[in-house]
Order: structure tokens, then C-alpha cells, then sequence
């Protein structure tokens, strides 16, 4: 209220200085059709110079913004892969032994464009995957979850994420499955119905996990090309991968 006050005040008294200078120069020239003649040019003007700032420059500053939180975002995922994405990656593919026909999707080169990542991207979302908990070791996909749930609870509180609607629904889903995980004491004596519904919560974070990475990476190679570079040299996927530049 009381901020208000004052910018109401602050406008009165711009207006009134500005009378106050007209009146002044009418008394000192003695020329008032000159005086409203700009005045009123001036005023014409006020339209134009409204659709200018308004519109034109607020939406450079929008997508100025815009771009900035963008970044910050793809630090704060870049964040997630290094401490656990990359790891839940190569856990969750050992529950799924049909990934390997489309395994040269996950081996990201240097020489990919636009184009490459975009159609690796389509057959990975068309892939179906046939996770089975027996095929994979639970315990370990439990323990690396337990451990690492205060960080990625810390990912959930950053308010950025708010406009990171895919990222955000991963988080909620690795968050369903770590749950579903912790509750049961032991994991490798599920029964099949009990089973059944651990692996559905494994395929919705493996799929969306693997379309996020892949997002990723476009976007290291596209802006940090360092970044990129240590990114595929430490593929999990990659057999041949190695962190050492030869």
C-alpha cells in the first residue's frame, strides 16, 4: 500500500513538473501554437513508442530470460546425470536384455547432427522396453536410489524445474520407484504380481531417463563441446569408450 502511495505521488509530481516547464517556456518565447504543436507530436508519438517497448523489446527480454533459466536448467541436469542418471542408466538396462537392438541409439559420436540425434530419439521413444526385475540385481538398483534420494530431493526443490515439465517427471517417477523399492525389506523374493509392478515403475523412468539423456547430450555438443567430448569418452554403453584421449 504504501509503495503504491509513492509511485502515485512520483507520477503527480512528474506531471506537474512537466506543466510547470510548459507554462514556462509559453511565458519566456511567448509562442503557445509552437508549444502545442509539439506537444501533441510528442503525444502521437506515445503509441508507437508503446507497441516498441511493450512488445517488441519485452519479448527480446523474454527470450533473453528465457535462455538464461534454459541454461541454468541444463546445469542443474547435467547436475543429475553425473551424480545419478548415468549410473540408473546402465542399472536399468540390465533388467532389459532386448535393449542391445537398439544399443548404437545410446553410443552418441562426435560427428552426430542435428538429424542424427533426432532420429535416434524417435526409435528410442518407439522402442518398447521389456524390463524384467529377475533378469537385473534389484539390490543394487535399491541401494544406489536410497543413497542418492537427499540429492535428487534437492533437485525437486529448486523452483527452475517448475518449467522443465519432462525433467521434473522424472524426478517424480525415480522418486515412485525408490519408494516402492525402500518399503519392501527384501527384494529378491518378490512374488510375480509384486514384481510385476516394480517393473512397470522401471520402464516409465528408463524411458523417459533415456529420451532426457539423449536431449542432454544434443545440448553439450551444442553448446559445451568440452563437455560433450568427456560425455561420450565415458559412455557406460560404449565398450570401446575410454576417458583417456588418445
Amino acid at each position: 500500500m504504501i509503495r503504491s502511495l509513492w509511485q502515485v505521488l512520483f507520477g503527480i509530481t512528474l506531471i506537474v513538473i512537466s506543466i510547470l516547464l510548459y507554462f514556462t517556456q509559453i511565458e519566456i518565447f511567448h509562442a503557445p501554437r509552437d508549444t502545442f504543436f509539439y506537444f501533441f507530436q510528442d503525444l502521437a508519438f506515445i503509441p508507437i513508442e508503446v507497441l516498441l517497448v511493450t512488445l517488441i523489446l519485452n519479448k527480446l527480454l523474454n527470450m533473453r530470460e528465457k535462455r538464461t533459466m534454459l541454461n541454468r536448467l541444463n546445469m542443474v541436469i547435467g547436475t543429475f546425470f553425473s551424480e545419478v542418471g548415468m549410473h540408473l542408466l546402465k542399472e536399468l538396462a540390465e533388467f532389459d536384455h532386448e535393449i542391445f537392438s537398439v544399443k548404437s541409439d545410446f553410443i552418441v559420436e562426435s560427428w552426430w547432427t542435428e538429424a542424427h540425434f533426432s532420429a535416434s530419439a524417435k526409435r528410442l521413444q518407439n522402442y518398447v522396453y521389456t524390463v524384467n526385475y529377475e533378469k537385473g540385481d534389484l539390490r543394487t538398483l535399491k541401494t544406489l536410489l536410497q543413497t542418492k534420494r537427499d540429492f535428487l530431493l534437492k533437485l525437486l526443490e529448486n523452483p527452475n524445474l517448475l518449467e522443465h515439465e519432462t525433467f521434473t517427471e522424472l524426478l517424480l517417477a525415480i522418486f515412485h520407484l525408490t519408494e516402492e523399492l525402500v518399503m519392501r525389506e527384501d527384494v529378491t523374493s518378490l512374488l510375480p504380481a509384486d514384481g510385476s509392478h516394480i517393473e512397470t515403475d522401471m520402464r516409465r523412468v528408463f524411458a523417459i531417463l533415456v529420451v532426457q539423456w539423449l536431449t542432454y547430450m544434443k545440448h553439450l555438443k551444442a553448446e559445451y563441446p568440452y563437455l560433450f567430448s568427456l560425455a561420450i569418452r565415458t559412455n557406460p554403453f560404449d565398450e570401446k569408450a575410454s576417458v583417456i584421449i588418445k
